[in-house]
């Protein structure tokens, strides 16, 4: 893509609304666009991290058996009264009435949804287990809206939920889940902590919350900088007896056992093996993938910008050209790099150098490929690796077959 034709447009200074370093990096880098507090737009660069974070998690879920699914995001108040979750969450719920003067409200989390569709196709035990998920819009009237996409009312989030006949495989696929949980994270460079948690108003006896160290972080957990690990109550680590370091977290994913509230109180039943009528058995597994995005962004950049994963970055390369008469060597390199898999921004832009370069590490794509003197008097290119400010200059083909070690790897 060529930026000049791109819809990027980057701020020169710091956005006055902006909370935290990842609210002001998207901001300025023309990743969203605020709306009005706590309401966001994903602008094209946005757009690109979260349909790669969002493949991340849909390969992830479906190797391991789950089937994505589609649910409405209005849905009637009737269907929250069957759980006493109407009044549980009425704070946070937008209400209002249709036309009809029916009550009606836009979905916080699918629990009920989920149950309802299940309970009219349950059927027989040979049906099960299922694991249903979706990637969707949620909606929370948030009293306090802060950190850009950290605490907002209108969020991305993928849910899933499974469905078993007994214990054991309810167990199972927890299991399942927590593992796929953590090769998610591992695929997005995310270094999380998991750690058994509070249910609240999800219920159920069990969960763990998957949490990434971060100042701004919401969630407190204690640390053992000996063994490294962590708790949730102060005092010293009961392996080396050290004392315990307060460590704040934000929270990226949470999963539930449900066990069978929300099946009992929707009468979402099937039959056993021997026609009796039993409660489905139900887990449900929370990912906040706006928050995903925010979080890295808040975790991984420095004081010129952010620095992206390469499975999640916009583009894998910038293309920077400092003279006109290079912008048909660059296009055609741009070309060679598509051909290897790799997606190029191509920066022709008629603006001075230091614009440029300070946009190509705000913007946070991997690698920084610059075509100016040395390209006129040698034909090489100097090559930047964002993460670590590692330098080269290379020959064109060098340039080709570095990119195909490092996508190979």
């Amino acid at each position: 893509m060529l930026f000049s034709k791109s819809f990027i447009f980057t701020l020169r200074e710091d956005p006055r609304i902006a909370e935290c370093r990842s609210h002001k990096l998207l901001l300025k880098g023309s990743f969203i666009s605020m709306v009005s507090s706590g309401v966001y737009s994903y602008l094209p660069l946005g757009q690109r991290v979260l349909n790669n974070i969002t493949s991340i998690i849909r390969n992830r879920m479906d190797s391991n058996g789950a089937q994505e699914l589609l649910m409405s995001a209005l849905q009637p108040i009737e269907m929250w009264q069957k759980t006493g979750r109407d009044q549980t969450l009425d704070e946070v719920m937008f209400k209002f009435k249709d036309r009809k003067d029916k009550d009606v409200c836009l979905a916080p989390t699918h629990e009920e949804a989920i149950t309802e569709i299940v309970r009219a196709n349950a059927g027989s035990y040979k049906k099960l287990p299922w694991i249903l998920y979706q990637i969707q819009t949620k909606f929370r009237d948030e009293p306090r809206p802060r950190l850009g996409l950290l605490r907002s009312c209108e969020f991305i989030m993928k849910d899933a939920y499974s469905f078993d006949k007994d214990q054991q495989g309810l167990d199972d696929n927890y299991n399942k889940m927590f593992n796929c949980y953590k090769e998610i994270f591992k695929d997005l460079e995310l270094g999380i902590v998991a750690t058994e948690a509070d249910s609240g108003a999800m219920g159920g006896d069990i969960s763990h919350e998957f949490m990434v160290p971060s100042e701004i972080g919401e969630d407190i957990l204690f640390c053992c900088n000996g063994c490294l690990k962590y708790f949730k109550e102060k005092g010293t680590c009961v392996q080396c007896n050290a004392n315990l370091e307060e460590v704040k977290m934000i929270e990226v994913g949470h999963i539930f056992k449900l066990g069978t509230k929300y099946s009992v109180a929707q009468d979402a039943l099937f039959l056993d093996k021997n026609g009796k009528k039993n409660p489905l058995i139900m887990g449900c597994y929370g990912i906040g993938v706006s928050r995903i995005l925010a979080t890295i962004a808040e975790v991984s950049s420095d004081e010129k910008g952010i620095i992206w994963p390469k499975n999640v970055a916009p583009f894998d390369v910038t293309l920077v050209v400092l003279n006109d008469s290079l912008l048909e060597a660059a296009i055609s390199l741009r070309d060679k790099l598509k051909i290897q898999g790799l997606s190029v921004l191509v920066d022709d832009r008629a603006v001075t150098a230091g614009v440029k370069f300070k946009d190509a590490y705000l913007i946070g794509n991997p690698y920084i490929l610059i075509m100016g003197k040395t390209y006129l008097e040698n034909k090489s290119v100097d090559i930047e690796i964002r993460k670590n400010n590692n330098k080269f200059n290379l020959t064109e083909n060098e340039v080709l077959n570095f990119f195909k070690k490092e996508y190979d790897n």
